[in-house]
């Protein structure tokens, strides 16, 4: 049976993590440089519009006296 090659799969973890990173810095640096400041995947939520899971309005579920 062939013995684990340990420095190998290092190696490979730290190229993983480096990688992760180096896309992570993009992604910011492409937040910065938007007119938005966002990629746009996530438009800002209006609070008079939010709405729970039930899609009720946050405050249905609070009893009003």
């Amino acid at each position: 049976m062939a013995t684990p090659n340990y420095n190998y799969e290092k190696r490979q973890r730290e190229l993983a993590k480096k990688k992760k990173k180096e896309d992570k810095l993009r992604e910011r640096d492409a937040r910065k440089t938007s007119p938005d400041g966002e990629l746009g995947d996530n438009p800002p939520m209006d609070p008079d519009h939010a709405s729970g899971p039930e899609g009720d309005s946050p405050e249905s579920g609070v009893e009003k006296i």
